[in-house]
């Protein structure tokens, strides 16, 4: 899948001189660094399968008046998020497929148009998303450490105002990258934001599950009954599900654009270059799992789901 700029140069470095660039494409020569030939279908199939599962969990909760709360317009607001991530990807692979097969001829500038147009979207929606998911781990570390007087400090208010902060945040950083991003102190910050939001979920979900792991091991010793390992465990298991998928779908991304700083020409690092579409796969694939992880555990938005899809049949 060939992507559209800025996102088609992010793929390989531009700030290679161009006796660089020969030693680039020599390394690129090796079997093991070709990449993935990923048909565009998949990518379309996969960001179908994205937006039909956003689509239902904000439905969901705008459906159903108990999940009017600020921990679920947080959901609903990374489930958008997901789901303007697959509509850019939708929109991107329609539009070279029917290119690719002659079915639409545009003229230049109005294909450039698109190409900032869709990729202010994708840059907006990637913001937002790593956002969403810090902004629901603070809310979900208040929710515990601060349960009496949770109500109070997370006001519907507040998160109205924390949500439109966001997505203007979103906005105003999409649009700069669209306009430097062959600057390299735009990837800095990206990666930075990436880092930071990477080591807030971390500190905040590890601290949420040592209390939850004394206040078990407190249980188990008043009670006297073995429920300390079984919760513990199961607290384990959820805890690395949460970061474990966070660090899969996002790391290789970032991981490239930081490559892309520091190693532009190291046989190594173009030889990772080639790989990027499938990065580009498994921030889509966050998009899928986000729902199950956050949204889909909740009995409640589960009932409301199921009369949803009811509903539209």
């Amino acid at each position: 899948m060939s992507t559209l700029a800025p996102l088609r140069l992010l793929r390989e470095p531009w700030n290679t001189s161009k006796g660089n660039q020969s030693n680039v494409t020599t390394v690129g020569s090796n079997t093991w660094c070709q990449g993935l030939n990923i048909p565009n279908e998949f990518f379309l199939t996969l960001g179908l399968v994205s937006l039909v599962e956003n689509l239902l969990v904000v439905a969901a909760i705008l459906k159903n008046r108990n999940l009017h709360s600020p921990m679920y317009y947080f959901i609903c607001c990374l489930a958008i998020s997901d789901m303007l991530v697959s509509v850019s990807n939708l929109v991107e692979t329609l539009f070279m497929l029917l290119m690719e097969h002659g079915m639409l001829v545009i003229r230049a500038s109005i294909v450039r148009y698109m190409d900032n147009v869709i990729d202010m979207l994708t840059c907006s929606s990637v913001v937002s998303s790593l956002s969403f998911l810090g902004v629901i781990a603070v809310d979900r570390y208040i929710t515990i450490f601060y349960a009496l007087r949770y109500h109070s400090i997370m006001t519907l208010q507040r998160a109205v105002v924390t949500m439109a902060s966001v997505w203007l945040a979103s906005t105003i950083s999409s649009t700069v990258f669209i306009i430097y991003y062959r600057n390299n102190a735009i990837l800095l910050c990206l990666i930075s934001f990436f880092l930071f939001m990477l080591v807030l979920m971390l500190v905040l979900y590890i601290h949420m599950f040592a209390l939850a792991r004394h206040h078990l091991r407190s249980m188990s010793s008043q009670q006297k009954q073995p429920v300390y390992r079984s919760s513990s465990l199961k607290g384990a298991v959820t805890l690395t599900i949460l970061l474990g998928v966070f660090f899969i779908c996002w790391g290789p991304f970032f991981f490239h654009l930081i490559l892309i700083v520091t190693c532009p020409t190291n046989p190594f690092c173009t030889c990772f270059f080639s790989y990027f579409n499938l990065f580009l796969i498994l921030i889509i694939c966050n998009s899928v799992v986000d729902p199950l992880i956050y949204a889909f555990r909740s009995q409640e938005l589960r009932r409301t789901l199921w009369e949803v899809v009811l509903c539209s049949w």
